[in-house]
């Protein structure tokens, strides 16, 4: 069966939720920047089950909202290229259908990681001005939605939705989740797929789980 693809085992999460036991995928069955060797422990989720699931969240939201235009928030950096390709996505869905969707996105970003460790206050930087919001429906991509939430609804959107890649298991968590989720993962620092290290690994198309070495190799 050459063409057959193993699926990242799960437990009961809906389907999409990585077991903590996972080892995970050996490295050397992929391929990754050389400048990254000896820096990671092994890779998560390989790239092509994170454009597969990534489709699948469109067309559940298009299921959903695709019955009017959407502005989407995406929240820089590490939800960059989850929003370019969940927008793609959209965008092809728009095109098959027999009604036009109109899109636009925005940018935020939230800064909340100094080394591996959440900093506890966020840092909103940048942004347009958020009254462009006003009775739209808002889809927000990106990791850490929660502190934007309240600020958002004062604009009156008519309707928000958050989609994010990823959710982690934590004792931290807070308990929010959201509308949409890619998968649900360990408590396990991650990079890869835009997600960073101090800015680096964004340039990783797999997620992966970073190693001590890594860490301390990139420490700020």
């Amino acid at each position: 069966e050459c063409c057959r693809q193993e699926e990242v085992p799960v437990q009961n999460s809906g389907g999409r939720g990585i077991m903590d036991d996972w080892p995970g995928y050996d490295l050397n069955l992929f391929t990754y920047p050389q400048h990254y060797y000896g820096d990671l422990e092994y890779v998560l989720i390989p790239h092509g089950i994170i454009v597969d699931r990534i489709e699948r969240l469109a067309k559940d939201i298009m299921k959903d909202i695709g019955y009017s235009d959407i502005m989407v928030l995406c929240v820089l950096k590490g939800g960059y290229k989850f929003c370019a390709d969940l927008v793609e996505h959209l965008k092809n869905i728009s095109r098959n259908s027999d009604r036009f969707v109109s899109m636009k996105v925005d940018f935020i970003r939230l800064k909340s990681y100094r080394n591996d460790q959440s900093m506890g206050e966020m840092q909103i930087i940048g942004g347009d001005d958020l009254s462009t919001l006003a009775g739209k429906d808002v889809v927000g991509t990106g990791r850490t939605m929660k502190a934007l939430l309240s600020n958002i609804e004062k604009y009156k959107p008519n309707m928000v939705k958050v989609a994010s890649l990823l959710v982690k298991r934590t004792p931290r968590s807070d308990g929010f989740r959201p509308d949409y989720a890619g998968f649900e993962i360990p408590n396990l620092f991650v990079v890869g797929y835009a997600l960073d290290y101090n800015e680096y690994f964004r340039d990783l198309n797999h997620i992966c789980v970073i190693n001590e070495h890594g860490k301390e190799k990139y420490r700020v």
